[in-house]
Order: structure tokens, then sequence, then C-alpha cells
């Protein structure tokens, strides 16, 4: 399992205590001649959570940007091919514009808005082709767990009394690190292949309706979070990266091939205690 120092890869050390767990320093995906040689120790499935995530900063870095979330999928890809492993890719909403009306489903064009986005959807783009019949790409959005996100945010500003301005015309659900390395578990073990969408479940909600639940949740009145529309919040807070309007992914393939994806409620309430104690 590669990127086992994010907050996917640290819910998936969990999950899979006896798997190899490899950090950036124990291997660059973004470096060809490190995974040519990591020789991957005869494994039957690579799970690939290294990632770029800078959102903003990827504006500004493209090049880091492409390094990680493009050349480094083509990398690991390359590797399967020669050791005949399943690669288990994450991607993001972020490959789509966020124009939908509904869930957006698998099938659906690409059409990132930024270079955040832009990269990852080359980097599926380069694990199809080279392992048509041997990859499972796992789109996946808002996601939570240990390690800085927007809801361990909230949670701290409910508890220093601040008021925030959150947006309120961004829709999706959150999706908890842990019900997520358990997806990834399942589709790596399924038999199944190409790409398929998991997030939280349930009825999505917007960034600011997030935000009050955490408030609620953190004993404060949810009141105190401030809805503003993204052209408000950008005007005193701008943003280099469009975000997605419409974050919200059809959930469908995954739970038909035997993924339970649990209401983004339950995993709120399942992380909260582990940032307000």
């Amino acid at each position: 399992m590669l990127g086992a120092d994010g907050q996917l890869g640290r819910a998936l050390v969990a999950a899979l205590p006896g798997a190899v767990a490899v950090d950036r320093a124990g291997l660059d995906v973004g470096d060809a001649a490190a995974v040519a040689a990591f020789g991957f120790g005869g494994a039957d499935v690579v799970l690939n959570a290294a990632a770029y995530t800078a959102v903003d900063r990827a504006e500004t870095e493209p090049a880091a940007a492409w390094r990680a979330n493009a050349a480094g999928p083509a990398h690991l890809a390359a590797a399967a091919r020669e050791h005949g492993f399943l690669l288990v890719h994450v991607s993001t909403e972020y490959v789509f514009d966020g124009t939908a009306t509904g869930p957006v489903p698998e099938w659906a064009p690409l059409s990132p808005l930024g270079v955040y986005g832009a990269s990852k959807a080359a980097g599926e783009l380069a694990v199809r082709a080279a392992l048509p019949e041997r990859h499972v790409v796992v789109r996946t959005s808002w996601v939570v767990g240990d390690g800085a996100n927007f809801v361990a945010t909230m949670a701290r500003l409910a508890r220093d009394g601040v008021r925030p301005a959150v947006v309120d015309d961004q829709v999706g659900r959150p999706t908890s690190a842990a019900d997520l390395a358990a997806a990834l578990v399942v589709l790596a073990g399924s038999g199944e292949h190409g790409t398929f969408h998991v997030t939280g479940g349930g009825e999505p909600t917007s960034w600011c309706g997030l935000a009050r639940e955490v408030f609620a949740r953190c004993g404060r009145d949810p009141g105190d979070v401030r809805a503003v529309s993204t052209a408000e919040y950008a005007a005193d807070k701008p943003h280099l990266a469009r975000r997605p309007a419409n974050s919200v992914l059809d959930l469908s393939r995954a739970t038909g091939a035997g993924v339970v994806v649990p209401h983004w409620r339950d995993g709120l309430d399942r992380y909260l205690p582990a940032v307000t104690r």
C-alpha cells in the first residue's frame, strides 16, 4: 500500500494491519527509476493512495502535482504490467467540472477545472491505458480522516468560539477515510475492474451544512455558521483553484460490487470524538 502517511493511507494501515505500507520516504511514485527498482515483493494487489492533494497550491506548483498525480500512476501502471499485480488507484471528483445536475456517473466526460483535477484525470487515463483489464480506479470526494481536513478545521473553530462564513452552494457527500479504506479492500477482492465511485452515503449536503453538523455536535449553535455563496467567499478569501459546484457522485456501481456506503453522518459521528477530546 502506497501513500501510508496521508489521511487515506493511515486508514488503510488500520484496515490492513498485515499489509506492507510505504510512505513517500519509502517510495516516491513520481520517480520512474525508483518505481522500476522497487520490485513490489511479489504483490498481488497494490493500493495507491499516494497523491499531491494541495488543490490551490497546485496552480502555482503544476510540476509537483503532475509528477505525483499523473506520472506517478503511469509509473505504477508500468510496474503492474511487468509484475502482474492489480493496481487499485484513488482519484477524485475534481476530474469533473461540477456542472452536472445530479449524481455524476463513472462514464461522465472528464472536464477538470484546474491543475489538480487535470493531473488526477491524466493519472486515471494512464492507468486505464496501460492496464485495460487489470485496474480499479476509485473516485472519491470530501475525505475526512486522520490529518488536516475541513471537519477538523470546523471542530477547532467551534471550540475557539469562531463564527465562520462557509460556502453553501457547493454540494457533495463527505467520505470517512475509514469507510473508503474498507471499500478499497472490498473492490480489490471483488474480481471487478474499471472505475468506481465511493463516498459517504445519504443525501448530499453543502460545506455550510457540514459545518453546521460539526458545530451542533460540538455543542455550538449551528446558526453560528453563516452561509455565503462561492462568489461572496471568494471576494473575501479568494481561492487560486475553482471548485466543482456539484461533487455528488453516483455510487450504484460500487454498491453493486458489494461496497457498503454508510451515511456520511455516521462517519462524522465516528470521527469527531478523535478531534474534540
